[in-house]
């Protein structure tokens, strides 16, 4: 499965190298008192989308990430286990920025084409595997736009 994840260090504030320093476990935990709230967390993603649609890979997709925390999808508890973590650079509440969505497409498509067990019925927001834990990608985030861009195949709908 994909996990679609959303995430902005200082929360609220984009484009600075805080999230890189945390997937790579080098945040500097003073840099601000919200890292206080956060200090010695150690997580991970496959991928980050910036703003400006740039990428960061993180941990092939062969290997797990730690972005889903205690989860579940259909059943499934550890997503970790057996799920790609694609986070957006992003808040909740604020629009995604449009270059963020052709850049989410082709990773999906070429992960679906590379992996053909996953389709877009594979696809949730971390809210969906973590409800009540965790609400990204949020309100913001436009799924109809993110399921329009990936084309229609009838066995994967």
């Amino acid at each position: 499965m994909i996990v679609v994840h959303g995430i902005s260090l200082p929360p609220g504030e984009f484009g600075g190298p805080e999230i890189e320093a945390l997937f790579t476990n080098t945040l500097d935990w003073c840099a601000h008192p919200y890292f206080e709230e956060i200090r010695g967390m150690e997580v991970s993603a496959h991928i980050l989308i910036r703003r400006d649609g740039s990428v960061v890979q993180f941990v092939p997709f062969t290997e797990r990430a730690w972005h889903a925390g205690e989860s579940c999808f259909r059943g499934h508890h550890r997503c970790n286990d057996f799920s790609i973590g694609i986070e957006l650079e992003g808040e909740d509440e604020i629009p995604y920025d449009d270059r963020q969505y052709p850049v989410l497409q082709a990773i999906i498509r070429a992960l679906c084409e590379a992996y053909p067990e996953i389709t877009p019925r594979e696809i949730a927001g971390h809210s969906d595997i973590a409800p009540g834990r965790k609400t990204d990608p949020g309100p913001a985030f436009d799924w109809l736009r993110l399921y329009d861009g990936l084309g229609h195949r009838k066995d994967t709908l």
